[in-house]
């Protein structure tokens, strides 16, 4: 049951600060604690003033600068470490409070279906349903209504909903509800004739001149202004209207319109003391202000005569043009701000009136993002790590992708690490790296407390092997086998080690010393198979080369209960070129008798065998081939006939799917010991150790 929301336009100038002011109210009927986030802010040196709105309006302490994910620079530097920030960031929040607001980026500065695939990544990777904001106006920048367009017609809006829809779940996103905002009011009541995604609900709130309309005090900022004569109270009142007035003053009259904002030069003094006048007459609109462009000074008599009138009217002089004036009045957007006492009761009230608290928080609760991304799921492991730290031995201290994968281990507090080989020579290339090692422990073999009580334990253990004491010490001299023993010795709960040893140096000693778990005879392995929207498992990929039987059956089990440790349900698909009893040969039968073998060992692990590939994952495709099958078209766990096929589908599937691959995860230990690849990145390095930490919690 999703808490929180991601708010997401579609595009710009839909006044979604509104709507985000609404979702808050209603939010807070619900939870105690109600956090706001904005996923892009415009710039990381110009305070957000939405989310400043929002901060404010929350009924939670909450810094200003914690509820920022990235600014758009960020995105444009690197839009894949933008997302992994404000993943991060994200989920830092979201742990101290009950439900969180998410606000969307605002259309300042890329173009709209790059912008919004971004939003939908972002909702899909920190895990939230998404509450789409539809404009019911066709904006207009040069309109002399400020603020406004055209209204969309039905058709039209159910066109951008369908293809925002759309976009959003390419990228395995959940859209909850659409709210259409700035509707035409005449159109409020057909709402219901559009159709959204999975039929969510749909809610309308229509187009309010006053919400929208910037103040005169807005506009003479954003012109760079100066009050030269009128009330600066009046500075307050909304502008709907733009006005250009060049010609003389009697032919303005006919063109004055109730709050309007008029545009005439400088030097048009006929002009300027017509609209004086007609502001204070009883029978011509009031105007919200006049502003003189052109940079032009009046006359001084002029002046003595107006200040003489007291015009309450405000009047702004600006050295800009006609036509770079009109442009930046027309671009004054309404603000709704926390200062605005009147505005913002208005933006909750138009909000309650069109939309229902209780429905709209329906749609959050019921929604139920299930799109596991690669970067949510490396976020989990290390959360779950974290959750319950476990002290995991590095033999590798002399490879520097290993110390600048324990320098972000221990930045995340995810881990307490013991780094083997010599303290100075560590210290010093971690120094020249900028690498920050100070909570790990750093171990030299034979100068370790724990060197003795290795070499004494490796004897009693090898001692059928007829070994000596002075064999057992040169043995644990070994990093891999000291490494081992400090983990037997339960001095560390797991090793992660092979960045520059051979699988076989890394898992030998294992076999050796730490054994297998009672009632699994082979240690065997999977590959964490992150994809795009789920993750999945594949074993073995890299210990036994051709399975038997028995094995193949250890390593269902192995893996089931792999899949379990990391949140995922275990739907085992035993893995053949046949699938159910349309095919024959030894090979099936090896299969097939795998699966009989693991079902009677567990009766209640969902295992299918022999089966297809395609059968066990897609559901059309099963439904002709098992139609009763529980696994098929849904399995979780995948368990190939041998280490070829599975070593060149994992891989296959990594490098044309864009999967994530994490592993080996060896499996079958009674204790975690798991190997890296030598090809290993910094990031594998982090995972793997996140990964061991959690097997090493049970």
């Amino acid at each position: 049951m999703a808490k929180s929301i991601y708010i997401a336009a579609v595009e710009g100038h839909t006044i979604k600060s509104a709507i985000a002011l609404g979702v808050l109210e209603a939010m807070k009927t619900k939870h105690k604690r109600v956090g706001v986030f904005r996923a892009v802010t415009r710039d990381s040196n110009t305070e957000d003033y939405v989310l400043r709105l929002l901060i404010a309006n929350s009924n939670t302490e909450i810094n200003y600068e914690d509820a920022i994910g990235v600014a758009y620079q960020d995105v444009h530097a690197s839009p894949e470490k933008a997302l992994k920030r404000i993943v991060s960031r994200f989920k830092e929040l979201e742990s101290s409070v009950d439900a969180v607001l998410v606000i969307g980026s605002d259309y300042n500065d890329v173009v709209g279906p790059t912008e919004l695939n971004f939003n939908a990544r972002v909702a899909t990777n920190i895990g939230l349903p998404v509450a789409l904001v539809v404009n019911g106006l066709r904006p207009y920048e040069t309109s002399e209504h400020l603020g406004q367009g055209e209204f969309r017609q039905l058709a039209e809006i159910q066109q951008i909903i369908d293809v925002s829809s759309e976009e959003f779940e390419n990228e395995f996103a959940e859209v909850s509800s659409v709210i259409v905002n700035r509707m035409d009011p005449n159109l409020v009541s057909s709402t219901s004739k559009l159709s959204t995604p999975g039929d969510v609900p749909v809610w309308a709130v229509p187009e309010d001149q006053f919400l929208v309309a910037p103040r005169m005090q807005a506009i003479m900022e954003n012109l760079g202004g100066k009050l030269i004569f009128g009330n600066e109270s009046r500075l307050q009142n909304e502008a709907t209207d733009v006005v250009i007035a060049s010609m003389n003053g009697v032919n303005v009259l006919s063109r004055l319109k109730e709050n309007a904002v008029v545009v005439t030069p400088g030097d048009r003094t006929d002009t300027l003391l017509t609209l004086i006048a007609a502001d204070r007459a009883d029978n011509f609109p009031q105007l919200a202000g006049i502003v003189l462009n052109g940079g032009f000074e009046l006359p001084s008599e002029f002046s003595k005569l107006l200040e003489g009138m007291k015009p309450s009217v405000p009047v702004i002089a600006v050295e800009l043009g006609t036509f770079d004036t009109t442009m930046k009045v027309t671009k004054t957007r309404g603000k709704i701000s926390g200062g605005d006492r009147q505005k913002l009761d208005h933006a909750k009230k138009l909000f309650a009136d069109h939309i229902e608290s209780s429905g709209l928080l329906e749609s959050i609760e019921s929604a139920n993002p299930a799109a596991l991304t690669p970067l949510l799921f490396e976020h989990r492991l290390m959360e779950r790590a974290a959750s319950n730290k476990k002290t995991i031995v590095l033999p590798e201290g002399d490879d520097l992708r290993v110390l600048q994968a324990a320098h972000e281990i221990l930045a995340g507090d995810i881990a307490d690490l013991i780094i083997l080989g010599k303290p100075k020579e560590i210290k010093k290339q971690a120094k020249q790296s900028g690498l920050n090692l100070d909570g790990a422990e750093l171990m030299e073999i034979t100068k370790s407390e724990h060197f003795e009580a290795a070499a004494s334990e490796y004897l009693k253990l090898r001692s059928h092997k007829g070994i000596t004491l002075e064999q057992a010490r040169e043995t644990v001299t070994d990093v891999s086998y000291f490494g081992t023993m400090l983990v037997h010795l339960g001095v560390a709960d797991g090793m992660v080690s092979g960045a520059s040893h051979t699988t076989a140096h890394t898992i030998k000693p294992s076999f050796e010393i730490i054994k297998t778990k009672p009632n699994v005879s082979s240690v065997s392995s999977v590959f964490l198979m992150a994809l795009a929207d789920r993750v999945l498992v594949y074993g073995d990929c890299a210990v036994i080369p051709e399975p038997s039987v028995e094995q193949l059956a250890d390593i269902a089990a192995s893996s089931a209960e792999t899949a379990k440790q990391f949140d995922i349900e275990p739907k085992v698909a035993m893995l053949s070129y046949s699938t159910g009893t349309s095919g024959s040969g030894s090979e099936v039968e090896r299969v097939r008798e795998a699966t009989q073998i693991a079902r009677s060992r567990n009766p209640e692990l969902s295992i299918e065998g022999p089966i297809q590939y395609d059968a066990a994952v897609d559901a059309a495709v099963a439904s002709k081939k098992l139609p009763e099958s529980l696994v098929a078209g849904r399995a979780t766990v995948f368990v190939f006939p041998d280490l070829n096929t599975g070593n060149n589908t994992y891989k296959a599937v990594q490098r044309t799917a864009g999967a994530v691959a994490i592993g080996p995860v060896l499996q079958g230990l009674n204790k975690p010991v798991n190997d890296l690849s030598r090809g290993a990145l910094v990031g594998d390095i982090v995972n793997t150790i996140a990964i061991t930490a959690i097997q090493a919690q049970g």
